[in-house]
């Protein structure tokens, strides 16, 4: 074959690409900060150090794993970068930080302009809910590595804590009481797991009623958005020695993350309710205790 090729013929769509940007720019704009400074579409994003006596920076970075795939299956993309902040949010409080700023990465095979504004909505939506500024991110499309319309999505998070407020295993006392917060359901892990049972041992579509949900779609229970526990344990940072955010590998193989090596947790499995998609899916799916506290992607 012989004849001028150009980027289009390679699959890659450049004015597609200047498309997604432009509308990114109200998304972006949205969730400006005090902190915040200079203009969209720069090289790189500034934003102004934290004052305090000693502040730290705190940083994370993270996807959402295959939960992406019930949302390209539903062909919902606007919850999904939600989820990835509010996921990097309680990364970094789990430190006592509170976000800054936020970058997002999204990498497709087909640059899709739509899909992308609706995914960069939510990261929108996830950095207004956090009084956190998208400062910068980058969106890929990269024929040949992705099999349309697959896409993935990561973040990357910055916050800050003063240094003597540091939350971490060495605070945690003989006698502390633990604390647990409910989910609104998978959050960003499990996914690849619960997918198969839903599918396999359900035998549901992201469009059929989930069994327990007063008629929710599978779609709508397993998009439901990853909670921020920013606003709930704020006020009271002062007084919270360690905190576990419970992502990939449970209850497990995080707990133990926020404890000193000389001591152990108690905890009732029996103080709570187990909602209602989890009762669903290890039965349905035969899933052993200690599997279902271990959550992956």
């Amino acid at each position: 074959m012989s004849g001028s090729l150009d980027y289009r013929a390679a699959g890659v769509d450049i004015e597609a690409a200047d498309d997604a940007k432009e509308r990114y720019r109200r998304l972006v704009e949205s969730t400006r900060t005090p902190g915040a400074v200079g203009a969209f579409g720069s090289f790189g994003g500034l934003f102004r150090a934290p004052a305090g006596q000693q502040p730290l920076l705190v940083a994370s970075a993270d996807g959402v794993g295959t939960k992406i795939k019930v949302a390209i299956e539903a062909g919902r993309h606007d919850t999904i970068g939600h989820c990835l902040v509010n996921h990097c949010v309680n990364d970094i409080l789990a430190q006592g930080a509170v976000p800054l700023f936020f970058l997002d990465y999204v990498a497709f095979g087909v640059l899709d302009p739509a899909v992308a504004e609706a995914i960069v909505s939510g990261v929108a939506a996830g950095c207004r809910e956090n009084g956190c500024a998208l400062i910068g991110g980058e969106t890929a499309e990269m024929p040949g590595l992705y099999t349309p319309p697959d896409y993935d999505l990561a973040g990357f998070i910055v916050g800050t804590v003063e240094e003597a407020a540091t939350l971490g295993p060495e605070r945690v006392r003989v006698g502390d009481a633990l604390l647990a917060f409910e989910s609104t359901g998978l959050h960003t892990n499990g996914y690849s797991l619960a997918r198969r049972i839903v599918r396999e041992r359900m035998g549901l579509g992201v469009h059929d009623a989930f069994p327990g949900e007063g008629g929710a779609t599978v779609a709508e229970v397993l998009l439901r958005i990853h909670r921020s526990y920013l606003p709930i344990l704020r006020p009271h940072l002062g007084g919270i020695h360690a905190v576990a955010h419970i992502t990939g590998g449970g209850l497990p193989g995080n707990l133990n993350r926020a404890l000193p090596g000389t001591l152990d947790a108690v905890v009732d499995t029996g103080s709570w309710v187990v909602p209602n998609v989890f009762a669903q899916l290890a039965r349905a799916g035969d899933v052993q205790r200690v599997v279902a506290r271990s959550s992956r992607r």
